[in-house]
């Protein structure tokens, strides 16, 4: 696939995601890797009006190559990739109602979202908490590189989701499902909700190859 397609591709995450809401402003970046190269959305960039040819441009150990500066949450972006080889996409939003899970105790010391509906599972699956630091602290990314339990996603604690996919549709709609189940979830506020049982995680997990620690579950 061609730089040009992967960019049309970025693109148009930037468009629909901020068409649906979960991009306010000039918050969030997108990212594709392209075999060594990194194409990563510029600093402050309105992911409504991304231009095809003014996206940054990375290599593999961050250096910034070609095109405007980029977005300074890029060490996250790497963290992930270095962490996953089948990781070809990361999104990280602001999007309201993860940002707001963010703000809360995580559900277990592996997921900071409990396993509340089929889809969040399959689609994503366990979403660690990462301690609060500053927006663009390489070490935050430094402390999600080094979680020793799988995961495609994570909630960065009073800031936001940001999750990975196989391609750039399946990271937005990653993004999307979080989004989602986190809305759900405040929606609930204050009741007990029937969560997922342990038979029927491990049949979506075995299905669709998503990670969830059936031991993690805080008491």
């Amino acid at each position: 696939m061609g730089q040009a397609v992967v960019s049309a591709e970025l693109v148009k995450a930037g468009a629909h995601l901020a068409a649906l809401g979960l991009s306010p402003g000039s918050s969030g970046n997108l990212s594709v890797r392209q075999g060594d190269r990194l194409l990563i959305t510029p600093t402050g960039a309105d992911l409504a009006a991304l231009d095809l040819e003014g996206l940054s441009v990375l290599d593999e150990h961050g250096t910034h190559v070609a095109g405007p500066m980029p977005s300074k949450e890029f060490p996250l972006h790497l963290a992930l990739y270095r962490r996953d080889p089948a990781a070809k996409a990361v999104v990280h939003l602001h999007s309201r109602h993860a940002a707001a899970v963010a703000c809360l105790p995580p559900w277990s010391p592996r997921s900071a979202i409990p396993p509340l509906t089929p889809y969040f599972v399959m689609r994503v699956g366990q979403t660690p908490l990462i301690g609060y630091a500053a927006p663009g602290d390489p070490a935050q990314a430094g402390e999600l590189e080094r979680l020793d339990f799988p995961f495609r996603a994570a909630l960065l604690q009073n800031h936001g989701p940001i999750v990975t996919g196989s391609s750039m549709r399946a990271a937005v709609d990653a993004a999307v499902e979080v989004e989602e189940v986190c809305a759900l979830l405040l929606l609930l506020g204050d009741r007990e909700p029937r969560f997922l049982a342990d038979a029927e995680i491990r049949e979506l997990t075995g299905k669709y190859g998503t990670p969830w620690d059936m031991g993690a579950r805080l008491a």
